[in-house]
C-alpha cells in the first residue's frame, strides 16, 4: 500500500477498519496574506471545530481511517459545496468562502472579500486536494471490505448563536440526512447508543442534519453510508478561551467511541 498522503493541504491515517472519520473544520490555519485582509476578531479563525482531532484521536485504536485539513473554513469551507449552494434554504449560513462570522459579524475588512476569481482559486487550492482524497479513501475501504461508514465529525459553539439557531443547541446532534445517508438498521444501532447514555441530550435529524460531505458521499445502495455528529463544545473545552478540557472530553469520548464502535458492529 502507497504512504498515506501528507501535505501542507490536509493529512490522512489510513487505518484498516472500514471506517473513515472526517474532520473539515478542524483547520485554523489562516496564511499572513489573508488574514491581513480580515476583522481582527477573524484572524483567531473563532468558527473552528476547536480540538476535533484530539477528540478523536482515540479512533486510530479501533482501526479508523482518518483526514484533517490544515486550513481554516474562512479560507475554504470544505463542508459546503463547490457551486455555493445553500445546505439550509431559508435558513443563516456562512458560505463556501464565508464572508460572515457565526454571531453574523464580518469576516473582512471593507472590500476585501473575495471575488468570484479568488473563490474559483481557493477551491482548486484547498477544497479540491481534500475531497480528492477524501473520494480515494472511501473506494479503497469500500473495495476491501464491501461496505463501509464515513463520520462526519464537528463541533460548534453550542449557545448564544442567534444568527444560526435560537437557543441552546443540544450536546450531541446527529445528522443523517433525514435517514437518507445510513442504513435504518445503523441510525437504529446509533439511536440506542443515545438513549442509552446519561450524560447528554441529543437531536437526530434536528437543526444540523448533515452537511454537503455527509449528503454528497452516501450511497448507501453501493456500501457507502454517512453520518454526522455536531457536538456542543462547551462538553470538551472552554468555549471563550477555546482551551481543551481533558477531563470532560473523556466522558465524550467515551460516548463517541460506543457510536463508533456502533457504527462497525
Amino acid at each position: 500500500m502507497n504512504a498515506p498522503p501528507d501535505t501542507d493541504i490536509f493529512t490522512l491515517h489510513r487505518g484498516t477498519a472500514p471506517l473513515l472519520v472526517s474532520l473539515p473544520h478542524d483547520g485554523s490555519h489562516i496564511p499572513e496574506e489573508l488574514a491581513a485582509r480580515m476583522v481582527p476578531a477573524a484572524r483567531r479563525a473563532p468558527d473552528t471545530d476547536w480540538h476535533v482531532s484530539v477528540l478523536y484521536d482515540f479512533a486510530r485504536e479501533l482501526g479508523a481511517s482518518i483526514i484533517v485539513p490544515r486550513h481554516s473554513r474562512y479560507v475554504v469551507d470544505l463542508n459546503r459545496p463547490p457551486d455555493d449552494t445553500s445546505l439550509y434554504p431559508g435558513q443563516n449560513t456562512t458560505g463556501l468562502c464565508p464572508a460572515v462570522q457565526f454571531t453574523g459579524e464580518p469576516v473582512y475588512l471593507d472590500g476585501q472579500a473575495p471575488d468570484e476569481a479568488e473563490v474559483a482559486l481557493r477551491v482548486e487550492r484547498y477544497w479540491r486536494p481534500y475531497h480528492e482524497a477524501l473520494i480515494g479513501e472511501i473506494e479503497r475501504l469500500r473495495a476491501q471490505h464491501g461496505r463501509m461508514v464515513l463520520w462526519e465529525g464537528h463541533s460548534i459553539r453550542g449557545s448564544n448563536l442567534p444568527f444560526l439557531f435560537e437557543g441552546r443547541l443540544p450536546d450531541l446532534n446527529l445528522g443523517t440526512a433525514g435517514g437518507a445517508s445510513c442504513s435504518p438498521a445503523l441510525q437504529q444501532r446509533l439511536e440506542a447508543v443515545l438513549e442509552g447514555q446519561i450524560d447528554y441530550d441529543y437531536a437526530v435529524n434536528g437543526r444540523f442534519k448533515g452537511g454537503y460531505i455527509t449528503r454528497h458521499y452516501a450511497d448507501v445502495a453501493r456500501g457507502v453510508e454517512a453520518v454526522q455528529l455536531e457536538v456542543s463544545q462547551r462538553n470538551y473545552m472552554d468555549e471563550d478561551s477555546f482551551a481543551y478540557d481533558a477531563s470532560k472530553a473523556a466522558v465524550l469520548q467515551a460516548v463517541i467511541g460506543n457510536l463508533l464502535r456502533a457504527v462497525l458492529a
